[in-house]
């Protein structure tokens, strides 16, 4: 098997401010044609950050999608031909006010593969300095500590939903644990 498909046309069905949306018909591997829709996406920026006491910073903020409240790890989308270490960075300051100079690299994830083209880069660090937030102009969010033992349970207990932040925190974990970070 080789598990491929071959793209034979496609159609753009909507082009907003962050996504795409394409419908393209496909020939499998088998020689048959199917039909895929994909929701094309620039990617994003996440990151476990750390205090010196083990308190992981996370974000509170309204998401659409859901209709409610959500805890994550601070993120961002990436802009086109943006470097995701930088935009970490950016996302970092912006949404938390903190700085770091030491950071772990901690690959890419797949967020939802069946349907969309976004990945997701992840970091962990540990905060340097405090200062003052930076939101986008239709960003709202709070800012939380939770001791990182705490979220680990919160992960397990399915109080967090977002797919990133409990990567984020079981990762950061297992690094802290390690004398990583």
């Amino acid at each position: 098997m080789k598990l491929t498909e071959k793209r034979l046309s496609g159609e753009e069905l909507y082009k907003g401010k962050i996504i795409t949306v394409q419908l393209d018909k496909v020939e499998l591997e088998n020689g048959s044609e199917a039909m895929r829709e994909v929701v094309r996406h620039p990617g994003g920026v996440s990151a476990a950050i750390l205090t010196d006491q083990n308190e992981m910073l996370f974000v509170r903020q309204f998401r659409y999608p859901y209709a409610e409240v959500v805890l994550e790890c601070p993120a961002g989308k990436l802009e086109p031909g943006e470097d995701p270490f930088e935009a970490m960075k950016r996302e970092q300051k912006e949404e938390t006010g903190t700085t770091s100079s030491h950071y772990l690299d901690l690959g890419k994830l797949y967020p939802t593969p069946g349907y969309c083209s976004e990945i997701l880069h992840l970091y962990a660090c540990r905060i340097d300095s405090y200062g003052e937030k930076h939101l986008d102009e239709d960003e709202f969010l709070e800012v939380e500590k939770i001791p990182l033992d705490k979220a680990v349970e919160m992960a397990e207990n399915n109080e967090i939903l977002d797919a990133k932040t409990q990567v984020l925190i079981l990762r950061a974990a297992r690094l802290v644990e390690q004398g990583k970070l």
